[in-house]
């Protein structure tokens, strides 16, 4: 059974819930949805005879961080989803294996449960990487995918094959240091230093180009979780189980599989992950097709909403049509 979604907590704008054009954090019509004993966070935007889109959002964000793409995306054609990731938003922060494999496994439960049909997955950084993940794990539930853009620290290093297995007692030490390490950092103080104290603010101004201290919005979008009393939690988890991915789980190994159709967004002064990177997954998967947007950081969909859903939206056209009535098992 589907959850019902239900009005956002602000008077709701005209039409279908519609943002206005400067952004609304707001956006759509919110709802829970429970999978595994979690309560996860989601909204939609647009008419249900409209074709699916779920954006997916990057580290320390939520849903809301699209704030200025669903209604133009929406008023294009799309029902446009938005999720909180386990962990991030207003979604639970539990202390389980917080990885793109887990994030993929939430992504596929809910396009069968919630969504009920298989949609395109736009995602923001981090966000990017769980629906790439998405796509290879569970191809029947994803059309295409598009990463705004691609991070991983895999995709720094050189090209090649599957690396050479570990002796088993080399695996248990990493797993070991990793675990001792994230233990160890003061976490409890660091959070709530970084959270209440303009840190937080240059933190932020590092993922744009230009000027965003002041937008109190963005700030609070970014904070009001990492304030939570799981945050600290989720956040160790979370930096255990990503350091300690398996091979097949990294972006080299993930773009090796892809099957469907998928587009680079980067942003021409990305400081997070630069450029470079952008070249780096060409050299393994060459023909994708990369949008390098100007004026604009780590966050595009946000610093330069009308060049991004301009990028998206020409990409989207061009997509292969699929019979949405053959639908996948669930």
């Amino acid at each position: 059974m589907r959850a019902k979604p239900q009005p956002a907590k602000r008077a709701p704008t005209s039409g279908h819930g519609s943002a206005s054009d400067s952004g609304d954090a707001d956006w759509g019509r919110h709802s829970r949805w429970m999978w595994r004993g979690q309560s996860c966070h989601w909204r939609v935007l647009g008419e249900p005879s409209h074709p699916p889109l779920l954006l997916v959002h990057g580290f320390g964000a939520a849903s809301g961080h699209w704030r200025r793409n669903a209604a133009a995306l929406a008023a294009a054609g799309w029902q446009v989803y938005g999720i909180d990731l386990i962990g991030f938003g207003a979604s639970s922060q539990p202390a389980l294996r917080l990885d793109n494999r887990l994030w993929a496994r939430q992504l596929q439960a809910f396009l069968a449960e919630v969504v009920g049909k298989p949609a395109v997955l736009v995602g923001h950084s981090l966000g990017g990487l769980v629906a790439l993940s998405c796509a290879v794990f569970f191809p029947a539930w994803v059309r295409a995918v598009a990463a705004v853009p691609l991070p991983d620290p895999t995709l720094l290093s050189a090209p090649q094959a599957r690396p050479p297995r570990r002796a088993p007692w080399r695996r248990r030490l990493k797993r070991w240091l990793v675990i001792a390490l994230c233990r160890l950092l003061p976490l409890e103080l660091l959070v709530p230093l970084l959270t209440n104290s303009p840190l937080l603010d240059l933190g932020i101004q590092s993922a744009y180009a230009s000027p965003v201290i002041g937008d109190g919005e963005l700030r609070r979008l970014i904070a009001r979780p990492a304030r939570r009393p799981g945050a600290v939690r989720a956040l160790r988890a979370m930096s255990i189980a990503m350091a300690l991915r398996p091979h097949g789980a990294t972006a080299p190994a993930l773009l090796g599989r892809l099957r469907q159709p998928m587009l680079l967004l980067w942003g021409q002064r990305d400081q997070l992950v630069p450029v470079r990177v952008a070249v780096q997954v060409l050299s393994l998967r060459p023909g994708l097709p990369l949008e390098v947007l100007e004026h604009c950081g780590h966050c595009p969909h946000d610093e330069t909403p009308d060049q991004f859903n301009g990028a998206l939206l020409g990409w989207l056209g061009r997509l292969p049509a699929v019979d949405l009535s053959q639908l996948p098992e669930r």
